[in-house]
């Protein structure tokens, strides 16, 4: 893998996982009760969709560590493996509640009635994903990969996200903010994420083009 493919398959995948995803948030403010099977299905396919497409965005950012900047490779690594973590929680917290309205033969509103997604969506994708942001933020802000903008927005939105994690001793009613499944633990953190990655992927994939035209030149 070249630097400029590395650059350009990071900034693809995360404009794509940054799209699926800024389509899936709305779809959980559509309706105010339980919502019809075919928006949880829905947007649960747009969520699935995007954290494939994320997986490959913390693989080629690795990847692009490592051959620009090999002694940052050890927090690339980091940021590659709670990535890859807070993927596989998120898509398991997305079974259970597929799963749930497959076998329901009424519409429900898994937010509440699947009570095992609780803190997988919550505290712990918060954490991870704190974590990932937070690892991102020290190469980032330590090497001239990408813009240095890239590297400070990380870590803010690491200690926001770290600022979620307690949200567990805070009930269960998705329609408060700070809840273990409120809409500021998972939809805002959610939405900011997506907007974060847009950016992202956008810088990346364009680093790639002025890559490829000053090695053509």
């Amino acid at each position: 893998m070249t630097e400029t493919f590395a650059r350009r398959l990071t900034g693809a995948a995360g404009i794509a996982a940054a799209a699926a995803l800024i389509v899936e948030v709305p779809l959980y403010f559509v309706y105010s009760g339980p919502p019809p099977d075919a928006n949880v299905l829905a947007r649960l396919l747009l969520g699935i969709v995007a954290l494939a497409c994320l997986v490959v965005f913390v693989t080629a950012f690795r990847e692009l560590i490592k051959r620009t900047h090999p002694a940052y490779e050890w927090a690339a690594s980091i940021a590659s493996a709670t990535g890859l973590v807070y993927a596989t929680i998120t898509l398991v917290s997305m079974g259970l509640e597929a799963g749930a309205v497959i076998a329901t033969d009424h519409p429900i509103d898994p937010t509440i009635t699947v009570s095992g997604t609780y803190i997988l969506y919550g505290s712990i994708s918060r954490l991870m994903l704190g974590l990932f942001l937070a690892a991102v933020g020290h190469v980032v802000t330590h090497t001239d990969v990408l813009p240095r903008w890239v590297g400070r927005s990380a870590y803010v939105l690491a200690a926001i996200n770290l600022a979620f994690v307690p949200s567990l001793f805070f009930g269960n009613t998705p329609g408060h903010f700070y809840a273990a499944n409120g809409w500021g633990t998972t939809a805002l953190m959610g939405a900011i994420l997506s907007y974060w990655l847009l950016a992202v992927g956008i810088s990346a994939y364009r680093s790639s083009i002025r890559l490829r035209d000053s090695v053509a030149a």
